[in-house]
């Protein structure tokens, strides 16, 4: 049976690879493909902090727990991974360095290349600007090995001293700037060139044998036990120092440009407790987080040719730009990031702040960009004299110091802030505006496939709704009323809420699609997702496709699910599109046609989500909506230029270009362009044709 299924961290691993294959594609500007490659290594980080140190720290506790799909024990696991990422770097290495053979605008030098000019300035600003700011370090009885801090780049060398030999380390400090640009030219180097180069005179009394560049990644998996604190103990202090502890974890991956000298290596590898399997060499940057700062050396002249032509989301068609509340009042609205603009959901808070018949809003909030419109609008709302109550969840993983900010904002504009349910992160995204109309109430509710952050709706592939249906208003109330008692059994009419239904829910819509084939009628099932692990929705699927239900999966990042295995899952198809936008929404589909029943959700078919996580998946009542998405699926399994299908041997190779190209991005971002350039032309024609009438009836008078 394990030929059905892939392991998790190895069907990431081949997510990033195609993230790695973007910034290989020609047909990718080559200042993106700098991005795709910057994308991958920040990728690669965070999957060495969380993934590969959440298995040490299992490795280390017993090492008996196996993966549920394919058996294997965290030991094997971080052999595999190990063994897989070793293959990944030299890409890197050469898609860094064609990329920059190619660019023109800017040249990655070394010290050696450069004129008897730039030396001297080179050597001018080492002095002025690098020197000052370093802190060198001996290794030795009485200058113990340091802690290196993660993600910090390192000098490290070995001397030679009249008593034998030394090892030596600097730090490369966050306080002196990456990128140094040589004047007048297109060049640059980075800090570590120039550290490296003339590290021999910050160590002067003693003579360099020899010399690399070293990064060191933790861990960085804590996990939080709300339980193991007293109730008076505040939440958001707890949080911080759970911060503070992230970069003193152990170390699980070391990155070096230098193994030609075993001594100098082994010495960081044994002073960190890593072995050589657990390091990795590099020929390109080990940080690619200077990336950002070469943009602003691309002048207008080059951009068209370089980066990606500027899109703008839009204004979604049909939607006026005024009087939100009355327009949701009146039919449903489905906005389509990032093709569609936020705005009008930023704006219906707003309206709901200043209503004088809004008595409350509720909202949930995971991850807030560091500059929010909708936050300072709640606040307003809470001046205001609304109730106003919003779930934060300070355990959203790299974003915990951010969210603890913000939610003192909200408290001190007199908002209730919540922190959501003992061992369950609250992930769901939900918004309900109360209304007091007449003697009864009325309900606006929102619920979205991703963050309420208005940065990366601009770049992540989102679906949000807002109805006014009552009865998902009632349910929207059950949902906010049962999170604030730590109810997680609560009963909604609609709703599928994990981890009390939504789990449930999906493995009963696949059992009626199951009883469908068995009885001889078409069976469908469409999902669209980040990853799908949980065995038990895995194993379902696996069962739909031996009763001939039709299965389609879009799952951009991991899939444990191993398709086409003849008598299995020959019924059953995955791809994944990895393009210039992150595909991030959520869509269940179940049946065909007018019969189908789709949902939108805030949850990937991940054991985390449907069984450890609060998440929400909602029904798309509204007909025409539901024919919308089920059309925006359509052309996702249509996509041939961004498409990538899992073949049963766990690879992916990309869809063939058959009939006319289709980039399912650029189509939606085309279509609303024109749905919006068709709203904005309709008053000139309206004006234009009045115009022409009245001439008309002029000459006939």
């Amino acid at each position: 049976m394990s030929a059905l299924y892939i392991n998790r961290e190895l069907s990431w691993l081949k997510f990033n690879e195609r993230v790695l294959e973007e910034a290989c594609d020609t047909s990718v500007p080559l200042y993106e493909r700098l991005r795709f490659l910057s994308i991958f290594s920040s990728n690669l980080d965070e999957f060495y902090m969380v993934r590969v140190g959440s298995l040490l720290d299992q490795s280390l506790l017993g090492g008996n727990t196996a993966d549920t799909k394919t058996g294997m024990l965290p030991k094997e696991q971080i052999a595999a991974i190990n063994a897989a990422v070793q293959q990944l770097y030299p890409r890197r290495d050469a898609a860094y360095t064609e990329i920059l053979r190619n660019i023109g605008v800017f040249s990655h030098v070394s010290y050696k290349s450069l004129d008897g000019g730039e030396k001297r300035m080179t050597r001018a600003y080492f002095e002025s600007e690098v020197l000052p700011l370093l802190s060198p370090q001996i290794i030795d009885a009485r200058h113990p090995f340091p802690h290196l801090e993660n993600k910090v780049i390192y000098i490290g060398v070995r001397l030679k001293c009249k008593t034998g030999k030394l090892f030596g380390i600097v730090p490369i400090t966050r306080e002196i700037d990456r990128v140094y640009f040589i004047p007048e030219s297109n060049k640059f180097m980075l800090v570590e060139d120039i550290l490296l180069r003339f590290v021999d005179e910050v160590f002067g009394v003693y003579e360099v044998e020899a010399k690399g560049v070293f990064r060191v990644t933790r861990n960085a998996d804590i996990d939080v036990q709300e339980g193991m604190f007293d109730e008076d103990i505040d939440y958001r202090n707890y949080m911080q120092e759970i911060i503070k502890k992230r970069g003193k974890l152990s170390p699980v991956r070391l990155e070096t440009d230098h193994a030609g000298d075993a001594e100098l290596l082994g010495f960081f590898l044994s002073k960190l407790r890593l072995n050589r399997n657990q390091c990795f060499v590099t020929t390109s940057p080990l940080d690619f987080s200077f990336v950002g700062v070469l943009e602003k050396q691309i002048g207008a002249e080059q951009r068209a040719e370089l980066v990606f032509s500027p899109l703008r989301p839009r204004w979604p068609a049909g939607v006026v730009r005024s009087d939100l509340i009355s327009q949701v009042l009146q039919r449903d609205i489905l906005l389509s990031y990032p093709f569609e603009s936020m705005r009008p959901l930023v704006e219906l808070i707003r309206e709901a702040a200043e209503d004088s018949k809004v008595v409350s809003i509720k909202m949930t909030l995971y991850r807030i960009g560091h500059q929010s419109q909708i936050v300072q609008n709640l606040c307003a709302a809470a001046e205001n004299g609304k109730d106003v109550t919003v779930l934060i969840e300070l355990r959203a993983r790299f974003d915990e110091q951010n969210n603890i900010n913000w939610s003192r904002l909200l408290e001190d504009a007199g908002c209730k802030v919540i922190y959501g349910i003992e061992d369950f992160k609250v992930h769901a995204k939900v918004v309900l505006i109360t209304r007091k109309q007449g003697h009864g109430l009325e309900y606006i509710t929102n619920i979205a496939t991703g963050n309420y952050n208005e940065s990366t709706a601009r770049f992540y592939v989102d679906l949000s709704l807002m109805t006014a249906n009552p009865e998902i208003g009632e349910d929207a109330m059950a949902f906010f009323h049962n999170v604030s008692i730590n109810n997680l059994n609560g009963v909604y009419q609609h709703l599928l809420v994990a981890p009390s239904s939504l789990k449930q829910g999906v493995l009963s819509l696949m059992d009626a699609e199951i009883a469908k084939a068995q009885n001889g009628a078409p069976g469908r099932i469409i999902a669209k997702m980040n990853s799908i692990t949980d065995k038990e929705i895995i194993d379902k699927m696996i069962e739909a496709s031996e009763a001939g239900v039709n299965v389609d999966l879009i799952v951009r990042g991991i899939c444990c699910l191993c398709p086409g295995v003849p008598g299995k899952t020959d019924h059953i198809r995955v791809r994944s599109i990895v393009g210039r936008f992150l595909e991030h929404s959520r869509i269940y589909i179940f049946g065909e046609d007018s019969e189908a029943k789709v949902y939108l959700s805030s949850a990937d078919w991940m054991t985390r989500n449907t069984e450890r996580r609060v998440e929400v998946a909602i029904p798309v009542l509204d007909s025409r909506l539901a024919g919308r998405i089920m059309g925006i699926v359509d052309i996702l399994l249509r996509d041939n230029v961004k498409a990538r299908e899992l073949q049963p041997d766990g690879s992916y190779v990309r869809v063939s270009r058959e009939g006319e190209d289709l980039n399912s991005q650029m189509y939606f971002y085309r279509q609303a362009y024109r749905a919006a350039e068709q709203v904005e032309e309709k008053p000139k024609r309206n004006w234009f044709d009045a115009l022409v009438s009245r001439i008309r009836f002029n000459k006939r008078k």
